[in-house]
């Protein structure tokens, strides 16, 4: 079992970026897949961002291509999401996961908030 931490929410303005890390503890974090996903006030949790193991296949929902970039380093177990360009309507928790077979383990969460 893998365990998460998300670090690096915080308040910006329109057009501000900001990175999130995600660090994994265990020494089996390169056998997972990592996603975020966020949830707005009042809104389902939805998709952001995925990287598989070894980096080679990324994906991205269409609200933030162009904006956002999913990275991860093995070595230092950790997962990040670079955010630029950032909206008001990004304004969510954001929570990473770790996929590993069936089995989705997620962080706590790190909120991000965006002014106009």
């Amino acid at each position: 079992q893998v365990q998460l931490v998300e670090s690096g929410g915080g308040s910006v303005q329109a057009g501000g970026s900001l990175r999130l890390s995600c660090a994994a503890s265990g020494r089996t974090f390169s056998s997972y897949d990592m996603a975020w996903f966020r949830q707005a006030p009042g809104k389902e949790r939805e998709f952001v961002a995925s990287i598989n193991w070894s980096g080679s296949r990324i994906d991205y929902a269409d609200s933030v291509k162009g904006r956002f970039t999913i990275s991860r380093d093995n070595a230092k177990n950790v997962a990040y999401l670079q955010m630029y360009s950032l909206k008001p309507e990004d304004t969510a928790v954001y929570y990473c996961a770790a996929d590993q077979r069936l089995a989705r383990y997620w962080g706590q969460g790190t909120q991000v908030t965006v002014s106009s």
